[in-house]
């Protein structure tokens, strides 16, 4: 059972979710960022003919608040819903990301409709990742 704080992130990437731009997959995705003050930025996926130009719901997200002003500082968690009752990671392209914003220890949970959930600590979603910081 998802925690009880989490619940009106899942409500409101659940929302998101009915918003997505899904002609060709018709696989709906909601993301909800969540920033340390408890404000909640919505995402979904948005999809291209040309299938690469397709944005996951989790960087739509983070690309929302990094254009409102927020900071990779102020990114706490991030929550993904997709609807039906199996759970899915976030894609390698959607880690990639999460890895250049968020700080190691923040958490990752992926929701659906029923009543299970996984999460990951941001770090454990990509091993060996990409970061030219460590250069």
């Amino acid at each position: 059972m998802l925690p009880q704080n989490l619940l009106k992130a899942r409500e409101l990437a659940r929302q998101a979710a009915t918003r997505a731009y899904i002609p060709y997959s018709n696989f709906a995705v909601g993301a909800v960022l969540i920033l340390n003050d408890g404000s909640m930025i919505p995402g979904c996926n948005v999809e291209n003919a040309s299938y690469g130009l397709s944005n996951c719901a989790e960087r739509t997200a983070l690309f929302s608040a990094l254009a409102q002003g927020h900071t990779a500082k102020e990114f706490a968690a991030m929550l993904i819903y997709m609807p039906g009752n199996k759970l899915y990671s976030p894609c390698g392209a959607c880690r990639q990301v999460i890895a250049e914003f968020f700080s190691a220890e923040a958490m990752v949970y992926a929701t659906c409709d029923s009543d299970h959930y996984q999460s990951w600590r941001a770090d454990a979603l990509l091993p060996g990742l990409f970061s030219l910081q460590d250069n």
